[in-house]
């Protein structure tokens, strides 16, 4: 099974967005088959075969996730994100303004679906190889 000290290193190569479908092949090779990645703190559940599963800490302050939420301001942070233009923090706290939880990505199907407070699902992209 994988650690979150691998996991770690991955994600030390990630600088923005852009860097994130080589972030996914990374988790990929160390057999991660899904994880939640929770806006509020930056703390993440990963998935693994047999039930395994492990949660990195809180990544930095708790953000409070706005009650409504704003799709169209979300979709333009999230663009801007994936072209390199905001760190992760920022875009963290960009999605905690836009009212969206957590995302989910399955590395199996390759996708990455952001959920508001309520539950609902307000994107799912298809990750590219």
């Amino acid at each position: 099974m994988f650690t979150i000290e691998q996991i770690k290193s991955a994600h030390s190569k990630v600088k923005s967005g852009a860097d994130f479908p080589s972030y996914i092949q990374d988790l990929k090779q160390l057999v991660v088959i899904s994880y939640d990645a929770y806006v509020s703190d930056g703390h993440t559940d990963y998935f693994g075969a047999n039930n395994f599963k492990i949660t990195s800490p809180a990544k930095y302050e708790s953000l409070a996730i706005a009650n409504e939420t704003d799709e169209n301001q979300f979709k333009a942070d999230l663009k801007a994100h994936q072209q390199g233009k905001t760190n992760y923090p920022t875009f963290c706290s960009d999605c905690a303004k836009s009212g969206i939880e957590k995302w989910v990505v399955i590395l199996e199907k390759m996708t990455c679906t952001y959920y508001d407070k309520a539950g609902n699902e307000i994107l799912e992209e298809i990750i590219p190889d």
